[in-house]
């Protein structure tokens, strides 16, 4: 790895990592409904499926998924109805496991909120092909080491990043949160994350492979 390699892949990185998309509006929901430090550590599930999509990418899988417009179809559309049914939950104020007395739908537990986090990224098409077609062009032939061990180095790092702009997502959440709004403002809030998320499952209905 060289530093000229880093100092292209960090920005760029960054840039693409803290982009709005299905994860980090859930990293931002699950910090407006359960708090910073509950939000934070679900991301270990995001996390995980990250790190399954580059062992996945360097056995070839990512390659059939890139070619395949069965394939690439089957995981879109999974990820389409997961995010559409977070959403209709969020709409309307119940969830499967507990509700505050202010009407707002809370999820119960960091691993349950984890587990959407792993959910929700492995049944993103474009999350897979982050890590067969952004990655890779940052990978350098001439740089003394094997193209295996410097996708996983920079896939390393861009977990790393994908990490810290996701805890600034599930923060702005909690700021929201930590304003202590009334019940009808939380129930609004609980209304328009719902709507979002929704909006979120109809942007990857319309997600095409590049």
């Amino acid at each position: 790895m060289t530093l000229a390699q880093l100092l292209l892949f960090l920005p760029a990185a960054a840039i693409v990592a803290a982009s709005p998309g299905a994860n980090n509006l859930l990293a931002f929901v699950n910090g407006s409904r359960e708090g910073f430090l509950p939000a934070a550590t679900a991301l270990v599930g995001r996390c995980i499926a990250f790190v399954l999509m580059i062992a996945i990418m360097i056995v070839g899988l990512g390659a059939l998924l890139e070619a395949s417009e069965l394939a690439f179809r089957i995981i879109k559309w999974a990820g389409v109805l997961y995010l559409a049914y977070l959403g209709a939950k969020m709409m309307i104020g119940r969830d499967n496991t507990q509700e505050g007395t202010t009407g707002v739908a809370h999820i119960g537990s960091v691993s349950a909120l984890a587990r959407r986090e792993f959910i929700v990224a492995m049944t993103n098409p474009k999350a897979v092909l982050l890590f067969t077609a952004f990655v890779p062009q940052f990978i350098a032939s001439d740089a003394g080491s094997s193209f295996t061990f410097q996708l996983v180095v920079l896939g390393a790092i861009y977990i790393a990043v994908e990490f810290a702009a996701a805890m600034g997502w599930a923060l702005a959440g909690s700021i929201i949160r930590s304003m202590h709004p009334s019940g009808r403002r939380l129930l609004l809030l609980n209304r328009v994350t719902g709507a979002m998320m929704l909006g979120a499952a109809g942007l990857l209905a319309t997600a095409r492979r590049a």
